[in-house]
């Protein structure tokens, strides 16, 4: 399993950023969001349509090159 606590699995944008950010010792996925990196950000817990955390399954396969999750399958 991955040794860095929160590793990031998708970014999209460079002003308008969007992340999915993963917790490597629960699987929780949270999503970061931001109009500008320099005027803050918001991140929230992923839910499912029944309100129920998003979580990512973790292997001890799995680990992080560069800031990034990677399954070794």
């Amino acid at each position: 399993m991955a040794k860095e606590r929160f590793v990031e699995v998708y970014s999209q944008g460079v002003t308008n950023v969007r992340k999915i950010v993963v917790d490597t010792q629960t699987g929780v996925n949270y999503l970061l969001i931001s109009s500008s990196m320099t005027s803050g950000c918001g991140i929230a817990v992923m839910v499912d349509a029944e309100g129920k955390p998003l979580v990512t399954p973790l292997d001890e396969n799995d680990v992080v090159v560069a800031g990034q999750l990677i399954n070794r399958d």
